[in-house]
């Protein structure tokens, strides 16, 4: 089977209040940047081209406003993949943006942590949840954790603290439910995790774990970067896989990381992109879907 993740950057619905727009004649559906005039078709069939190209059996997604959404992108864009298991939960962003999960295979069981506070019980721990969701996959389970942490806007030092204690309560509860088996289990935990693999980075109690690999890893270091930024341009690893340890030693090949939805900024791609990317929009995302193949213990 194949598991993704994706940063879709902003899948929302919104009208587009405009002199020449009726919203009694469209749904308004619009995936932007908060800006409710503009409306680019062209950007949703980009992002649903990425999704189309990766063909995942089971794709976790990042940056969804809502289930109604996400059924109606998957209705109007993704016709076919068969996707008929979705699965949002609205969490506490205040751009109101929550973490998704498209499958192929029947959800068999899900748990949302947004329930959970931070340290100092000041706000909620993750503001865009940490999603359990336990995936039948032909009698075999596949239990994922989608994340979206604290992002580094702001600077990445001033929001390491926020990312930090969301990475250990992640790490916290794989060691909660698999320690006493060495770790032998069907789980991985994926997302856009906001800080890439450093010396400093804030993911340590993620990326040092016993029970967990990045498998990102096992590409060219030149080849692990997952989002562009084009304010410092910046070609980082934000996005992971990070696969249980029985799943990774079972599962010696290598993820991928599909580019071809990002924008001509992006020079350091200098591969094939979708017709219609522009030089900055529109774009699949700033984010490259990461994906691999894997067979379950």
């Amino acid at each position: 089977m194949r598991i993704a993740t994706f940063n879709c950057e902003n899948l929302f619905a919104r009208y587009k209040f405009g002199n020449s727009f009726d919203p009694g004649e469209s749904d308004g559906f619009t995936i932007n940047d908060l800006a409710f005039e503009i409306y680019d078709e062209t950007a949703k069939q980009i992002t649903a081209h990425a999704i189309r190209e990766v063909n995942a059996d089971v794709i976790a997604l990042q940056e969804v406003e809502s289930l109604p959404v996400l059924d109606h992108f998957n209705s109007r864009y993704l016709g076919g993949m068969q996707y008929r298991h979705r699965i949002v939960i609205d969490s506490h962003d205040p751009r109101k943006i929550d973490v998704a999960l498209l499958s192929k295979y029947p959800l068999t069981s899900i748990r949302s942590y947004r329930h959970e506070r931070n340290a100092a019980n000041t706000a909620p721990l993750f503001s865009r949840d940490c999603l359990e969701v336990h995936i039948d996959i032909d009698d075999k389970e596949l239990i994922i954790f989608v994340n979206h942490f604290k992002s580094m806007v702001g600077g990445r030092d001033a929001t390491r603290v926020r990312r930090t204690e969301q990475a250990q309560r992640v790490a916290e509860i794989i060691s909660e439910r698999w320690h006493k088996t060495g770790y032998e289990g069907n789980y991985i935990v994926l997302g856009d995790l906001n800080d890439y693999p450093s010396h400093d980075t804030s993911l340590h109690a993620l990326l040092a774990h016993d029970g967990l690999v990045n498998v990102l890893d096992r590409l060219p270091k030149d080849e692990q970067w997952t989002h562009f930024y084009a304010g410092g341009n910046e070609y980082r690893q934000l996005d992971y896989l990070l696969l249980s340890s029985s799943l990774a030693s079972h599962n010696p090949s290598s993820p991928e990381v599909m580019k071809m939805g990002l924008p001509y900024r992006a020079e350091r791609y200098t591969g094939q992109r979708f017709s219609n990317v522009g030089e900055s929009n529109p774009k699949a995302s700033d984010h490259a879907p990461l994906f691999m193949n894997i067979k379950l213990d």
